[in-house]
């Protein structure tokens, strides 16, 4: 049974096309991964088929009365609103019921015998409803739910601006499954979640019966849960039944196949032209010219997409900096209350560190307070010698309205235009990208962007809030073989022990430090 039916869709931004007459469909029971590069148009395609995003061209039709659950990583959440009241608005449908309720109870004392008998029938549809969907247990699911994701730990009543970035995906996880839609679509869920989170959500997708749709570049993570491939490239969405790995063996083979073909075609319209060219003029091999000529005219022409530009990260190495990057003494982190335990901490020159330790622990908050962009509560840290340091943010808030251009200009300002151009190009970023502005790219290009800076500037020692979040295969690889090469120093918050583990010496668990247990 299909769930999900879309026929001949099209759009694009400006003049830059995303998708070209795509179609696909959604039975009953798919575990769909939508793969593919960066800037592909992954993200789009999930806001069109939610109905965020009016297509150019094209019929999106979902079957009849069925409820869909969206987990979008840019999705605002309001200040004022408790983790308890994000969870809670998953039943708003049911407590418009309620309220509904109350008011047909209201209006039966005016009521006619007539309308009574129609509010009676009402209310009894709308008691079954609330019966049938555990409205009276609302409270108890909420609390399960938030147990099972670490929530209660955080504390329900927390507003859901003060979270971290893996706290509010696991808010917004929560909401999605107390909704306990039929079809679930998941934008990068795993981003910002932590290891624990990252199993539980495995094994939650992998038991879980109905359909959904699941955008991710963490292929460890796609190959347990999925069992469809749909392949977004050059305005294109493909089919591909199997795990992440199969869909790379078997589009290899693809790949290597039309090539082949490419090659055999040119060679052929080569020498048919080149038969046109010397027997065209005369008369008695005229004849045999013009039928060479037909044969080129009708030929199907096979193109080869361009291929999109790998990107390749090389971080400058600056001067040689002291002994040590930085020492702690008694440091205490955190906001209103300590979230650390008094730590004495020190880093050496040429150590390359993984922290690593559950979402609202403090890892951020300690990369912040080693570089004094928060204060600490008590203690000190103290920075070494001829420091240059390098620091990838975990997210970077705000409209961004300039272009990958002018972004690049104002942090190299003595650049050419070439050189700016060819820095955004080494990351993976097309002229239609770099000629953009920053807040109409993906996560992944934005991420490019940022790491754009990072490598232009010399640094000994290199701080890193989950660099990979939004990055595509491509990407990590090329991130991870730069930070292996990396003759500095490396701090480095990671949820993906594939890519760390290649990539530091040294791994400090921030549980052993935390005074919050998660």
């Amino acid at each position: 049974m299909s769930i999900l039916n879309v026929e001949h869709l099209s759009h694009g931004f400006g003049d830059r096309a995303v998708f070209q007459d795509v179609s696909f469909r959604l039975l009953k029971g798919e575990h769909i991964g939508l793969v593919g590069a960066n800037g592909e148009g992954k993200s789009t395609f999930m806001n069109i088929i939610t109905g965020h995003l009016k297509p150019d061209e094209g019929k999106i039709e979902w079957a009849k009365n069925i409820r869909i659950g969206y987990l979008d990583q840019h999705t605002i959440l309001t200040k004022g609103m408790t983790i308890e009241d994000v969870l809670k608005s998953a039943f708003s449908y049911l407590f418009e019921m309620e309220t509904r309720m109350n008011d047909i109870c209201d209006a039966l004392g005016t009521a006619s015998e007539e309308e009574m008998m129609a509010m009676m029938e009402e209310l009894g549809t709308i008691q079954d409803m609330l019966d049938a969907h555990d409205f009276y247990i609302i409270d108890a699911k909420v609390e399960e739910v938030g147990r099972a994701l670490g929530l209660t730990d955080i504390g329900l009543d927390r507003d859901v601006t003060d979270l971290s970035g893996g706290q509010r995906t696991k808010v917004l996880l929560g909401k999605l499954l107390l909704e306990k839609p039929d079809i679930l679509l998941l934008d990068e869920p795993t981003n910002y979640l932590d290891e624990e989170h990252i199993e539980w959500l495995k094994r939650y997708l992998i038991e879980y019966e109905n359909a959904f749709i699941l955008i991710s570049h963490d292929i460890p993570f796609l190959n347990e849960v999925i069992n469809i491939i749909y392949h977004m490239e050059n305005q294109e969405l493909n089919r591909y039944v199997g795990d992440y790995d199969h869909f790379e063996e078997v589009y290899a083979v693809k790949k290597a196949q039309l090539e082949a073909a490419y090659k055999r075609q040119q060679q052929e319209i080569s020498e048919l032209k080149d038969f046109v060219a010397r027997n065209k003029a005369r008369v008695s091999t005229r004849n045999m010219a013009m039928s060479r000529q037909k044969k080129l005219d009708k030929m199907d022409v096979i193109e080869l997409a361009a291929e999109r530009p790998k990107p390749q990260f090389l971080f400058k190495s600056g001067r040689t900096p002291g002994k040590y990057i930085f020492e702690t003494k008694d440091l205490v982190i955190g906001y209103d209350e300590p979230l650390s335990k008094p730590l004495t901490l020190a880093m050496e020159r040429g150590h390359k560190i993984a922290l690593v330790g559950a979402n609202g622990i403090g890892k951020t908050t300690l990369l912040k307070s080693i570089l004094g962009l928060i204060p600490s509560l008590s203690g000190s840290c103290e920075l070494g010698e001829n420091l240059q340091i390098g620091y990838f943010e975990q997210e970077v808030k705000g409209d961004n309205k300039t272009t990958c251009i002018e972004e690049i200009w104002g942090e190299f300002p003595s650049f050419t235009q070439y050189e700016v151009r060819s820095a955004l190009a080494k990351c993976g970023l097309t002229t239609k990208h770099i000629e953009s502005q920053v807040r109409v790219l993906s996560g992944g290009e934005q991420a490019k962007v940022r790491l754009c800076k990072l490598v232009n500037k010399e640094t000994n020692i290199l701080l890193l809030d989950e660099p990979t979040n939004h990055l595509d295969v491509d990407a990590k690889d090329a991130l991870k073989k730069a930070l292996q090469d990396y003759r500095g120093s490396i701090l480095l918050i990671c949820h993906e022990p594939e890519f760390y583990k290649d990539v530091v010496s040294e791994i400090w668990d921030c549980t052993k430090w935390t005074t919050k247990i998660f």
